[in-house]
């Protein structure tokens, strides 16, 4: 039987890289479903991305992906959680880093090191809200400028605004 790329020695020296050159700043890793999967501080996202692009030769973006953790008062989680998917060509790796972030927490942009984060992170901004410091030209790509609210959060109306949108 073929190795998984979870099994693969090398992803696992990725893993164990990060864990040993961002020791403050790795959360938590696992491997999930196939891919080696890194939870940050918000903080070492630049740092922890640059070196996964440089020296580990992660070299496509393939999404950023936000998620809305709204629970009840009781739930500790941050409200958001922010998934960078990295790809690893030609030996088809693949790699998550996720990050948390409160209400009202800014992520920085990653524009400088993926380009292809441009429209991703404009996405996210416009259905949920969240901001990314130093993004180019982060404004609303779905919904009119003018637009109150932000579609793809939880506590967003089910039924929409009361103006149809």
């Amino acid at each position: 039987m073929p190795e998984e790329p979870a099994d693969h020695p090398a992803l696992k020296r990725v893993r164990e890289s990060l864990m040993t050159r961002f020791a403050e700043s790795v959360l938590a890793s696992s491997f999930e479903k196939g891919e080696l999967v890194v939870e940050i501080r918000k903080e070492a996202l630049l740092p922890v991305l640059g070196c996964l692009k440089a020296e580990h030769g992660f070299n496509a973006l393939s999404d950023i992906i936000a998620l809305d953790n709204m629970r009840h008062a009781a739930d500790t989680r941050a409200r958001f959680s922010v998934l960078y998917q990295l790809f690893k060509f030609p030996e088809a790796f693949r790699l998550r880093i996720k990050i948390e972030l409160a209400e009202g927490e800014t992520a920085d942009s990653i524009t400088g090191i993926y380009a292809s984060a441009d429209w991703a992170e404009r996405e996210i901004f416009d259905m949920f809200g969240i901001r990314f410091a130093g993004h180019p030209d982060l404004r609303r790509i779905y919904m009119p400028d003018d637009f109150e609210g932000f579609p793809l959060r939880k506590d967003f109306p089910l039924k929409g605004k009361s103006d149809g949108l």
